[in-house]
Parts: structure tokens; C-alpha cells; sequence
């Protein structure tokens, strides 16, 4: 029997460990993955062919280069079809996001281009038969996404007629095509000021995405940087709506506040006005707002008033709730990392990087990890009172042993409700519930014991 005993608790810790990334099905079902499928396939350029395959390696800090007009294609009839009927295609740029502010800057910039596809057969590069399905002119964006249907098609490409408003000029560019054929659910954009143009460029150390990525590998977000050095909440207003036009993303950060407290250059009331507008706006188009802290600042024109306007920020938490997500306390953190701020307002480099681990840390929590409204009031239906039913699904069975195993060991990320607890205190010794509990769960199912000993209190 102590044999058995053993042999069982080791099994069900097995099975535990084994889904423990993969959780409930509920526990990931506001965020489906949209995951990149681009990586590593082959890659096609006209006058540069050479750096083709940098616009897609695991290094944003590697480019491709072409000298407008050029093209960059890629061959995707290695991706199974169903990944790829529907997908984003995405590039990045090192420009600054939009061209306003003090600060604007455009650096081989896509300005003019065609997103194409194809439906010929990989493994030779197609000289006709492409089909433009978006065309862009005039751009001043730092980067795009393009929602694309490619059902039918094996190629992509990515046609640049003009780099920084002319012919003649280099473009530089990564590329990533992501699956979004289950819906668009894992694509984000954070616009902000300088600290968030500094922080969310993922060419520059550790990426947002690839941080997720780490986190869960099922996992690898498009990622936007918006941010614009130089700029207020009073920008973000005037220019949120015609941005949200362009892109498709789900998730939005909005993140100002530093330049309107230095020198406290915005009444407090006016960032609260401007800031809950860009959360409507973002609401009314049916995406989720995320909303970070201002950060810590040890520059005293910056600090003397920050408090304040942080209240502001709270006081949209209190009005929203969950219609916001809570981004990243910065206040908190830089408050406590006054090392990391290279001139007292901006991070270091290794500020940066935090910054980055902190957005994928935070929102793996609150965003993808999320199992189920923590509002909910309703009281537990009578069925749900089933012995060994840890799990409240109305059945009892090897998930109910695996439920109360990776709560006992991820109680933040697998909780038990109150009647969850009650059902799976099973062994009879009404003392909450324990690895014991999960072993009588699994010896009542292998019918080593009749009847569970549950001595409900």
C-alpha cells in the first residue's frame, strides 16, 4: 500500500508538472496566440538579397536593407495552411513613431509600398502573378501592421517604392508575419513619450515579445513601439483616434504624464480629461486600454508634483475597473531603482531592459493568466457540492487531482475557490486541503478505494 501510495503521489505529480503550462482551457481564453511563423523561412530581395534573412531571424537588432524601389518576400508554403490563412504582417523601424513632437525623425523609413501575395509553389522566387492587397503612400510611421488574407496564397511580399519620400533611398526594416486566423488577440501597441520610445524599441535588448515568449512559448506578440519623445497627454489626444485607424491591435498602452508634470506644464485635471478621452477612444473602438504609472523621477521639476498626477491614474482605475488593464507600476519600481535613471528622468540601459521584463511580467499576470472574473458574485450552484470536485465542473476525475496539486503549488496562478476547497477535502482529516487530498482524489479513480472518506464540515 505505501508502495502504491508512492508510486501514485509521483504519477500525479508527473501529470501536474507536465500541464502545468497548459493550465485549464479557461485559463488562457482571453488571449488566443497569434504567433510569428516568418521566422527562419526563406527569404527573397532584389538588389540586396544578402540581408534578406536579418528582416526575419530572432535578432531585431539585425535588418534587412534594400535601396528603394526594392522588395522583401517571403516564402511561407512551409507553414501549414491553417496558419496562415489570415495573418498580420508587421514591420519595424527605428524612426520615431509618428512625425510630431521636437523630436520627429524619420531614418529609412517605408514611406510608399504595396503588401503583396502570391499564390505560386515554394521554392523558387515568383518574378509575377503577385497581387497587392494594401497599398501605402505617404507614410510617417516608425512601423505597420497589415492585417492580410492569405488563404490560397503561399508568398508574401513587402514592395517599397520609396524610403524616406524618394526614390534612391535605404530602407531598413524587420519583418514578421504572425498567425491571426483564430482572431486578432495577441497584437499590442504602447504610445507614450521618450521613456516609452527608449523602453518599448525591440531592437534594443530584450524584446517585449520575446520576455512573453520566455514566459510561455506558445506565446510571441506583435509588439508596436508609439512611443514619441517630446510629447504630452495633449498630443495623445489630438492624434489617438487617426492612429487606432491604422492599427489593429488589441491591447493598447497609453503612457504620458512625465512631460506634462515637468514643470507641471498640465493641470492636473486637463491630463485626467486628456487620458480618459484616449481610454474612450481606445474602449469605443473595441480594444483594451492599458495603463501604466508615470515613472519615478528623481529630477525635482518632474517630482514635485508627480503624486498628483499618478492620483489622476488612479482615479481612472477606480472609474473603469476592469474595462483597464493596470499596466506596470513605473513609480513603484524606479522608486525603488533610482540607479537605473541615467539623468533622473529617462532609465539606463539597463533601466530599459527592466522596463521591457516588468510590461511582459505584469501583463502575463493580469492579461494572459487571467482564469476567470474576480467579480463575479453569483453563489455556487448545488451541483458544484460533489465530493473530490475540486475543479467546480460537476464531475470528478484525474483533472480534479492535477487542479489541487498546482494549487498547492502555484496558489497565485491556480486558485480554489471556497467551494473547491470544501469538495476536495477528501481524505477525512478536515484539514484543508493537501497533497493527500490529490492522492485520495486519484485512488478513488483507480478504484483502489470504494468511497471517498469526504467528512464535509
Amino acid at each position: 500500500m505505501k508502495r502504491l501510495m508512492k508510486n501514485t503521489v509521483s504519477a500525479i505529480a508527473s501529470c501536474a508538472l507536465a500541464l502545468s503550462a497548459v493550465g485549464s482551457l479557461a485559463a488562457f481564453a482571453d488571449v488566443t496566440p497569434n504567433p510569428v511563423i516568418s521566422r527562419g523561412c526563406p527569404a527573397y530581395s532584389g538588389a540586396n538579397p544578402a540581408t534578406a534573412s536579418a528582416a526575419n531571424d530572432e535578432h531585431y537588432f539585425s535588418f534587412w536593407t534594400g535601396t528603394a524601389p526594392d522588395y522583401l518576400a517571403y516564402d511561407l508554403s512551409g507553414v501549414p495552411e491553417k496558419q496562415r490563412e489570415k495573418v498580420i504582417a508587421v514591420w519595424y523601424n527605428t524612426s520615431a513613431y509618428d512625425k510630431i513632437g521636437p523630436y520627429a525623425n524619420q531614418n529609412m523609413e517605408p514611406t510608399d509600398y504595396t503588401i503583396e501575395v502570391n499564390a505560386a509553389e515554394g521554392g523558387k522566387y515568383p518574378e509575377d502573378g503577385w497581387k497587392v492587397v494594401e497599398t501605402v503612400t505617404d507614410n510617417l510611421h516608425g512601423s505597420r501592421q497589415h492585417v492580410v488574407d492569405m488563404k490560397g496564397y503561399n508568398w508574401i511580399r513587402l514592395n517599397v517604392s520609396k524610403a524616406d519620400g524618394k526614390t534612391g533611398s535605404n530602407a531598413q526594416v524587420n519583418f514578421d508575419i504572425h498567425n491571426v486566423s483564430e482572431g486578432i488577440s495577441d497584437s499590442w501597441i504602447f504610445f507614450g513619450d521618450s521613456i516609452t520610445a527608449g523602453g518599448m524599441n525591440n531592437c534594443y535588448g530584450t524584446g517585449f515579445a520575446t520576455f512573453v515568449n520566455r514566459l510561455d512559448n506558445r506565446f510571441f506578440p506583435v509588439q508596436e513601439n508609439g512611443g514619441i519623445g517630446g510629447i504630452k497627454s495633449e498630443d495623445g489626444r489630438k492624434n489617438i483616434d487617426r492612429w487606432l485607424e491604422i492599427c489593429p491591435a488589441k491591447y493598447v498602452s497609453i503612457a504620458y504624464g512625465t512631460n506634462d508634470a515637468w514643470g507641471s506644464n498640465t493641470p492636473f485635471e486637463t491630463y485626467y480629461e486628456n487620458t480618459k478621452y484616449m481610454v474612450d477612444a481606445i474602449i469605443a473602438k473595441g480594444k483594451v486600454p492599458v495603463l501604466p504609472t508615470i515613472p519615478f523621477s528623481t529630477n525635482a521639476d518632474v517630482a514635485k508634483d508627480l503624486k498628483k498626477y499618478n492620483a489622476q491614474i488612479e482615479r481612472l482605475y477606480e472609474e473603469y475597473g476592469d474595462k483597464i488593464v493596470k499596466g506596470p507600476d513605473f513609480y513603484e519600481y524606479f522608486s525603488k531603482h533610482t540607479d537605473h535613471l541615467a539623468d533622473g528622468v529617462h532609465p539606463d540601459s539597463e533601466g530599459y531592459e527592466s522596463m521591457r521584463e516588468l510590461w511582459a511580467k505584469t501583463m502575463y499576470d493580469r492579461v494572459y493568466s487571467v482564469s476567470e472574473p474576480e467579480t463575479t458574485t453569483a453563489p455556487v450552484p448545488e451541483v458544484m457540492t460533489v465530493a473530490g470536485d475540486a475543479n467546480l465542473d460537476g464531475t470528478v476525475e484525474l483533472a480534479d487531482a492535477i487542479f489541487v496539486m498546482q494549487s498547492l503549488a502555484q496558489p497565485n496562478k491556480y486558485e480554489l475557490k471556497i467551494q473547491g476547497r470544501i469538495n476536495a477535502d477528501v481524505d477525512g482529516q478536515k484539514d484543508g486541503v493537501t497533497a493527500n487530498d490529490a492522492l485520495t482524489i486519484q485512488l478513488y479513480l483507480l478504484h483502489r478505494i470504494s468511497e471517498l472518506p469526504y467528512r464535509p464540515q
